[in-house]
């Protein structure tokens, strides 16, 4: 019978010791890492100025990768933003929206700047070498790939996912658009 009762008695101190170290953790925060989503960047505007993820830094903002040769996603996603931006109001000014393409090859700064001219001027048109342009796609885990379409043309498929980041240009979450511009842009308020 003895022998029966050592391995209860071991395991109920077992459970013991497992239950305050339970209690224990349960009353601690949980630590959670930074995202790592997003990071340094350098890329040309639409004006053709280079420009860094450090101009961005101290204010929320929006980050959108597209190419302006799309045929509906991007342009209906710009003018999403474009009505969330204005629906932040007042509050709202400084905000900017990152409209980085995913097509350097046509995407020149003066291909960013006429098709931008359709949208919010908040929304920052960024283009750069492929090499700089593929290095800040792969920063934010977004994807893009050249699909070759009939008679030598192509077209691209890419992330559609508009990044929501924050003033230290920490990756928050993705921004639902699939709402009235109100409700986004509460959600984008929350950030400053």
């Amino acid at each position: 019978m003895r022998r029966a009762a050592v391995p209860l008695l071991v395991f109920v101190l077992g459970l013991a010791v497992l239950g305050v170290t339970a209690s224990l953790m349960l009353g601690r925060p949980v630590a959670t890492g930074v995202s790592a989503v997003g990071g340094p960047f350098t890329l040309v505007n639409q004006d053709g100025r280079t420009v860094s993820d450090r101009d961005f830094a101290g204010r929320p903002h929006l980050v959108f990768f597209g190419f302006t040769h799309c045929p509906d996603i991007c342009p209906t996603t710009l003018q999403q933003i474009s009505d969330v931006l204005v629906a932040l109001g007042p509050q709202g000014r400084d905000v900017k929206a990152l409209f980085v393409t995913v097509d350097p090859e046509r995407d020149t700064p003066a291909a960013m700047k006429e098709y931008l001219s359709s949208f919010d001027p908040r929304i920052v048109g960024l283009t750069g070498s492929p090499e700089a342009v593929a290095a800040t796609v792969k920063a934010y885990r977004a994807y893009s790939r050249k699909v070759p379409l009939k008679e030598g043309d192509y077209t691209m498929e890419h992330t559609a996912l508009v990044y929501i980041m924050d003033g230290r240009g920490q990756f928050v979450g993705s921004l639902n658009l699939m709402r009235p511009a109100k409700d986004a842009a509460a959600e984008v308020a929350r950030q400053l």
